[in-house]
């Protein structure tokens, strides 16, 4: 064991600076209760929550600190950007969040049921719009090819390589008859200017949301934490890579770093000290304070809820 982890211990420091932050919280709070100048829609797709206009997007960020992240509508393979686009995903409590303060609504379509043969039509025009597709694209996945042989084939030439111009013309001779272009390679993109508002009725129907967030203690007790740091002023994104809930910023998270990492428990919730050992450490390795975040409820309402901050962090044996 290394001597350092033995003189380094944990000290829970109950109520830490958040609590004083009341202009902050003043702020936040006149900014929360200010009516929307329009409501957002937001899309739910299973119980995730997703924000597809630029509009909508802009107006959480700047008006409701929601920050959420991109995870556009490419697919992964093998042409996925590396700069991600719409739609936004955000957490279930930024959804929650802004539904309860009335500024957007959420939709949930009711699927139409369907005969076996309207659903066998609807496959069949599915894969024949498929095969359309994979021929269009293996025309021009064969032109690409032919225009860069042709230009290599262009350069040998002013090179006077004669040998090396043979090889690449019987190249391009053969390339008609031995191309292949695998379905693996298709572009499959989701139209985001289009989604939700003006499509036709079976692309809404696939897109229509299939139920609602789910809810139970677990997300209640996120909720409640997220809602009150909100209201602190702080700005709040997830922190699952850094093992807990949220990570805490002073401000907007393009403009600073992230002072806390919050783990959410329940007043009543038994936690294993290893646990609570792991989350101080590695807060410490990041350079991050880790809060203990406990909501306690007063009354049935949960509008009079408080949350018990407790503070972790190493600090050296004299």
């Amino acid at each position: 064991m290394d001597v350092s982890d033995q003189q380094q211990t944990t000290q829970p420091d109950t109520q830490p600076n958040l609590n004083k932050e009341d202009d902050k919280s003043s702020e936040c709070m006149d900014t929360m209760s200010k009516p929307a100048r329009q409501t957002v829609n937001i899309d739910l797709c299973g119980s995730t929550p997703l924000l597809w206009k630029v509009s909508d997007i802009k107006q959480c960020r700047e008006e409701v600190g929601v920050i959420g992240a991109l995870v556009g509508s490419l697919a992964r393979q093998p042409r996925q950007n590396v700069r991600m686009g719409r739609p936004l995903e955000i957490l279930q409590e930024e959804a929650q969040l802004l539904l309860q303060t009335g500024r957007a609504t959420a939709t949930v379509h009711t699927p139409v049921s369907e005969s076996k043969e309207s659903h066998s039509k609807a496959v069949e025009m599915y894969q024949a719009i498929s095969e359309r597709s994979y021929k269009e694209q293996c025309a021009l996945a064969l032109q690409d090819k032919k225009a860069v042989l042709h230009r290599v084939m262009q350069e040998k030439q002013k090179d006077h390589s004669s040998n090396e111009e043979q090889a690449v013309r019987e190249r391009l001779e053969s390339l008609e008859k031995n191309f292949s272009f695998p379905r693996s390679a298709m572009l499959v993109q989701l139209c985001t200017a289009r989604a939700g508002y003006s499509h036709c009725p079976e692309e809404r129907e696939f897109l229509a949301a299939d139920g609602s967030m789910p809810k139970d203690e677990r997300l209640q007790t996120r909720f409640l934490v997220y809602r009150d740091l909100r209201r602190k002023g702080f700005y709040l994104t997830s922190a699952g890579k850094f093992g807990g809930d949220y990570l805490v910023y002073p401000g907007d998270p393009l403009r600073y770093h992230a002072h806390f990492i919050a783990l959410c428990l329940s007043m009543d919730e038994q936690s294993p000290l290893y646990d609570i050992l792991t989350i101080a450490r590695l807060g410490s390795n990041v350079k991050k304070t880790v809060l203990l975040c406990s909501p306690h409820e007063p009354g049935d309402s949960g509008e009079d809820s408080q949350v018990v901050y407790s503070s972790l962090q190493w600090s050296g044996m004299m």
